[in-house]
C-alpha cells in the first residue's frame, strides 16, 4: 500500500479559483512584497549586474563595422552578429525563430520558468531596479502599505514624487536602449542631439517607449507575469510532474504546526517542518502561496527559498524545505531526471539547428532576383537577334560596397546594362534594367531556360535561372 503523502492533500482547490491580486469584487488588490534577502538574492544580483552589463552595452559593440545586434523592424532590416538579414532570407529568419521557440519549450519542460525569474527584462528592471528604488525611498513592506494608506502630508508627496521622477529617469534610459537596439546607437544618438523636429517621428518613438515602460513598472508590475505574458500562459501546458521549478516540500514540511516553545501546549501530533510563519507568502512578488503546489504566477524568483531556508536555520532545521526540485522527485524522494518528452524535443531542437546551421554556412552574401518586364514582349533587331528586357535587384549583405557584372552562361547571349555599372552599398540594394540578346538561330523555344552568372570581380557569387522569349519559328 502506497502511504506516500500527496501535495493535494494539504490544500483548498479553491486557491485556483482566484488569484492574489483581484478582489472578490473584482478590483485590484496592490502588492507590498516584503523585502527579498538570502543567497539565492545575492545570486540574482550579481545575474542582474551582467544582465543589465550586456543590455548597455551590446547597442555599441560592432563587428566589421556593423552592430553586433539590430532588428529594425521598420526598414525589415536585422543584424545578429554583424550579419546582415533582409526579407530575402526569411527561411533563414523564419527558421531561426522556430529553433528558438523550440529552445525555449525544452528549457520550460526541463527547468520551468527559471528563465522569468533570472533573465527576463520585465523581472529584471521590475524586481531588481524599479522595487529596490522603492525599498530605498519607501521602506519594506509594511512601511509603504502605511504610506499609501495613510494622508497626503509633505513627507508622502516628497517620497511619492522622489520616486515618480527616478522611475521616469529609468524609464528614458530603456527607451532609448530599445531604441538603439532597433534602429542602431548612431541613429538614436541622432535623434537626442538635434532638435525632435529634425527627427520627429523618431522622438515620438522614444516618448512612446517611455511611457510605455513607464506604465508597465508603476501600474501593470506583476499582472504582465500573472495574464499578459504569453510564455507564462504557455507553462501549463508545457510543464510536467518531472519539470523542474521552484518546489515545497510538501513530504517533509506537512502537516504544519505553529512553533511553541512552551511544553504545555505542545500537542501528541507530530508536525511538518513547516511552521506556517507565512514568509514565503510575504515575499512573493506575485502574491501566491509556493505551498499550495505549482502555480502559473510563480516566476521561480527564488525570494520564498531565501525566506524559507532563513527561518529554517533560526529553528535548527535543514534548509531546503522550498527549493528547486520537481513534483515527481519530491514525491519518489529521487533525484530529478529529465522525462521522454523533454528527449524527444532535444532531438527536434539539434535537427532543427543542424539544418539551421547548413543554411547559415551556404549563404549567399549577395541576393539576385532577375524577373522579366512584366507586359514586354520579345524585341527582333535589324542585325538577326532577339532581345529581352529584364529588371534585376540585388542585396548586399556584406559590410562594403561591391561592384557587381552580369554574364549569360555558356556565352549563349549578351547583356547590355541601362545606366551604367552595378554598384551596390553596403548592406543595401541596387536596381537596374538590362537587354538580353541572342541570336535568332540559338532560340528555339518561346521559353530558352537560361543561367545568369552574378561576379564581384572575377568572383561568381551566385548563379541566378530565367528563361528567355522568342519566336518558335
Amino acid at each position: 500500500m502506497n502511504t506516500t503523502p500527496n501535495v493535494s492533500d494539504f490544500y483548498d482547490e479553491e486557491y485556483r479559483d482566484t488569484i492574489a491580486t483581484v478582489d472578490k469584487n473584482g478590483k485590484r488588490i496592490w502588492l507590498h512584497p516584503k523585502k527579498p534577502k538570502g543567497s539565492f538574492h545575492n545570486k540574482r544580483i550579481i545575474a542582474t549586474i551582467v544582465f543589465l552589463t550586456i543590455f548597455f552595452s551590446v547597442p555599441f559593440i560592432k563587428i566589421n563595422g556593423q552592430p553586433l545586434l539590430m532588428m529594425n523592424i521598420f526598414e525589415r532590416k536585422f543584424v545578429i552578429f554583424g550579419q546582415a538579414f533582409f526579407p530575402q532570407d526569411f527561411v533563414l529568419f523564419g527558421l531561426g525563430m522556430i529553433t528558438f521557440f523550440v529552445f525555449i519549450i525544452l528549457f520550460t519542460v526541463v527547468y520551468g520558468r527559471f528563465w522569468c525569474g533570472w533573465a527576463c527584462p520585465q523581472t529584471v528592471f521590475l524586481e531588481m531596479i524599479f522595487r529596490k528604488i522603492e525599498y530605498w525611498i519607501e521602506g519594506d513592506a509594511r512601511q509603504q502599505q502605511k504610506l499609501d494608506s495613510g494622508p497626503w502630508t509633505a513627507e508622502k508627496i516628497r517620497k511619492k514624487t522622489l520616486k515618480h521622477f527616478i522611475y521616469i529617469l529609468f524609464s528614458v534610459i530603456i527607451a532609448h536602449f530599445t531604441m538603439a537596439y532597433i534602429i542602431g546607437i548612431e541613429e538614436t544618438i541622432s535623434i537626442v542631439t538635434v532638435s525632435p523636429a529634425q527627427h520627429f517621428s523618431g522622438f515620438i518613438g522614444i516618448i512612446v517607449f517611455t511611457a510605455v515602460f513607464y506604465f508597465v513598472f508603476t501600474r501593470l508590475r506583476e499582472q504582465v507575469c500573472i495574464a499578459i505574458c504569453p510564455y507564462g500562459r504557455l507553462q501549463g501546458v508545457l510543464m510536467g510532474r518531472s519539470t523542474m521549478a521552484i518546489m515545497y516540500d510538501f513530504v517533509r514540511g506537512e502537516p504544519r504546526g505553529k512553533l511553541t516553545k512552551n511544553p504545555e501546549k505542545t500537542t501528541t501530533q507530530k508536525h511538518g517542518d513547516c511552521i506556517d510563519c507565512a514568509l514565503c507568502v510575504q515575499v512573493c512578488p506575485t502574491g501566491i502561496d509556493i505551498r499550495n503546489g505549482t502555480q502559473l504566477e510563480c516566476v521561480n524568483c527564488t525570494a520564498c527559498i531565501d525566506a524559507c531556508d532563513e527561518v529554517m536555520i533560526k529553528i535548527d532545521k535543514p534548509t531546503g524545505l522550498i527549493k528547486y526540485a520537481s513534483q515527481e522527485s519530491i514525491e519518489k524522494r529521487t533525484p530529478f531526471k529529465m522525462s521522454i518528452r523533454a528527449y524527444a524535443y532535444s532531438v527536434v531542437l539539434l535537427l532543427l539547428i543542424g539544418v539551421e546551421a547548413y543554411l547559415l554556412l551556404s549563404r549567399t552574401m549577395v541576393e539576385t532576383t532577375i524577373m522579366r518586364v512584366p507586359g514586354q514582349m520579345y524585341q527582333e533587331q535589324p542585325n538577326g537577334v532577339i532581345s529581352n528586357l529584364y529588371n534585376v535587384q540585388f542585396v548586399n549583405k556584406t559590410s562594403e560596397p561591391i561592384q557587381l557584372t552580369l554574364k549569360v552562361a555558356e556565352n549563349k547571349g549578351i547583356i547590355r546594362i541601362q545606366g551604367g555599372k552595378l554598384n551596390v552599398p553596403m548592406q543595401g540594394r541596387a536596381d537596374a534594367v538590362f537587354f538580353l540578346d541572342m541570336p535568332k538561330n540559338k532560340v528555339t523555344e518561346i521559353k530558352t531556360p537560361l543561367k545568369i552568372e552574378v561576379y564581384n570581380g572575377n568572383t561568381l557569387v551566385e548563379t541566378v535561372k530565367t528563361n528567355f522569349l522568342g519566336p518558335t519559328e
